[in-house]
C-alpha cells in the first residue's frame, strides 16, 4: 500500500486532501461544493459528502468535493474505494482520477479516468470511463444483479492501472478493460503518467442530469476508505497490487 485514508478520525486529514468549492468545474452542475461541515465530514469511520437543497451563492443546492492533487499522485497501480451511493435524479456521485498535469496539459489533454460514477437515475449502473486528447470517451457499465441498488450498502470500486492497460473492478468483479492497443490510431493513450485522485457528489449537470421533483435531499456519498497500492510482482486481485 503507498497511500490511503480510513476515515477514522472526526475531520478531513488536510496532509491527504483539498476540499474545492465553488461551481466552476465544467461540468454544468447545479451545485455550489462548499468546505462547511454540512457538505463535507468525517463520522462514523466514513468520510460523507452530502447534497443539499439550500440557497447558497447564487446556487439552488450545496454539496462536497476533495481531491488530492497537490498531496498524492501515482502512475499505476490499484486505485480502492469502498462506497455507499447516493440515488435519485441528478445525483452524480464519482470516484475518479485526473492527470496531475491538468494545469499545464488541460482537460482532457491531462487524461481523465473514471473509476466509477453513477447517474443517480439509474441507481444499479456505475460506469467506469477513460477520456483523453479529443475529448474521445471509452466506457463499460456494471448493473448489480436481482434489483438491488448501489444505494443500499458499501460495494468496493477498483482500477487496477499497468503501462498500457486499465482494468475497472466492482467487488472483485472485472467488468472492463481499455488498453491503448484497443483504441483507434486516432486516440492518444495519455495514462502513462500520475494522476491524482477526487471525490465528488454533484448535483445536476451534463452528466447526471437536471434534479426534478422526484429527488428528495439531503443525500450523501458514504465513503469507508481510499487504499492505493503501488505496483508488484505478484498478480492483482483484492486488496493486491496488479
Amino acid at each position: 500500500m503507498s497511500w490511503s485514508d480510513e476515515f477514522d478520525g472526526t475531520s478531513l486529514d488536510s496532509t491527504k486532501w483539498t476540499v474545492d468549492t465553488g461551481d466552476s468545474f465544467g461540468t454544468g452542475q447545479q451545485d455550489y461544493d462548499t468546505a462547511r461541515p454540512e457538505n463535507v465530514s468525517v463520522t462514523g469511520g466514513n468520510l460523507v459528502l452530502t447534497a443539499r437543497q439550500e440557497s447558497y451563492s447564487g446556487a439552488g443546492y450545496t454539496s462536497g468535493r476533495i481531491e488530492t492533487s497537490t498531496k498524492f499522485a501515482q502512475a499505476y497501480g490499484r486505485f480502492e474505494a469502498r462506497i455507499q451511493l447516493p440515488q435519485g435524479q441528478g445525483m452524480w456521485p464519482a470516484f475518479w482520477l485526473l492527470g496531475d498535469d491538468y494545469q499545464t496539459a488541460g482537460w482532457p489533454g491531462c487524461g481523465e479516468i473514471d473509476v466509477m460514477e453513477c447517474r443517480g437515475v439509474q441507481p444499479a449502473t456505475v460506469l467506469g470511463s477513460i477520456h483523453g486528447p479529443g475529448g474521445d470517451s471509452y466506457t463499460e457499465g456494471f448493473t448489480l444483479p436481482d434489483g438491488t441498488t448501489f444505494a443500499d450498502g458499501f460495494h468496493v470500486f477498483a482500477l487496477e492501472w499497468v503501462p498500457g492497460e486499465l482494468r475497472w473492478y466492482v467487488d472483485d468483479q472485472l467488468y472492463e478493460t481499455q488498453a491503448a492497443d484497443l483504441l483507434p490510431a486516432s486516440q492518444a493513450w495519455v495514462f502513462d503518467h500520475p494522476f491524482f485522485i477526487i471525490l465528488d457528489l454533484a448535483v445536476g449537470g451534463d452528466f447526471g442530469g437536471a434534479v426534478n421533483a422526484s429527488t428528495t435531499f439531503p443525500q450523501s456519498m458514504l465513503v469507508d476508505y481510499v487504499r492505493v497500492y503501488t505496483n508488484g510482482p505478484q498478480g492483482g486481485g483484492a486488496g493486491g497490487a496488479p
